[in-house]
């Protein structure tokens, strides 16, 4: 089969390993790094010290995404692939195999990128996921005030179309003090 990466990496990854798998033309050598970002940056050191032209692994949920922002930094190129589309041989899998195998395609050039957008882009669009959650999350707020002033018999919603805004926030706030007026009443009987 043709070369086309002469020296490059396959890496399998995990959340607390990575197993990387460094090819220099027949030759292969395996290292285990831990996930931490020191170790990562050790791996793309000792990536960068032997002229790694490419390095590729499995899009596993979310564990690719540091090692991919790390070796990225690092100026090396990465490509990330689906894992269906490398399916290995059946039979005993490890993790040692499995980087094998990622390696062998990858120098082969038989490994098709997954599309990962460019820095930025990413970083917007974790800004706008997180934004999004939150609205989502105040609206499930809402809704359970909204459940609980109902299951107490109070029908501000019937009255009011923003339970969150101004007026029934001083609303909620006479109720607070008028629970504590009766409250301070109430110690006087005891």
């Amino acid at each position: 089969m043709q070369t086309v990466y002469e020296r490059c990496c396959g890496i399998d990854v995990h959340k607390k390993l990575i197993v990387a798998c460094f090819r220099n033309g027949k030759k292969s050598e395996l290292r285990k790094f831990d996930t931490l970002t020191c170790n990562i940056k050790e791996l793309g050191k000792w990536l960068l010290d032997n002229g790694c032209q490419m390095v590729a692994m499995e899009s596993t949920g979310v564990y690719w995404k540091p090692i991919y922002n790390i070796l990225e930094l690092l100026n090396l190129d990465v490509i990330v692939v689906n894992a269906h589309h490398m399916k290995t041989v059946p039979g005993r899998k490890t993790d040692v195999k499995d980087a094998e195998w990622i390696a062998d395609l990858l120098q082969h050039g038989l490994l098709k990128a997954s599309f990962i957008p460019g820095r930025e882009q990413r970083e917007l669009r974790e800004i706008v996921r997180y934004r999004k959650n939150l609205v989502e999350e105040r609206s499930r707020e809402v809704n359970r005030l909204e459940k609980t002033l109902e299951g107490a018999n109070i029908k501000l919603s019937s009255f009011i179309s923003n339970l969150t805004g101004v007026s029934i926030e001083d609303m909620t706030k006479r109720i607070k003090d008028l629970d504590d007026i009766i409250d301070n009443q109430m110690k006087g009987y005891e």
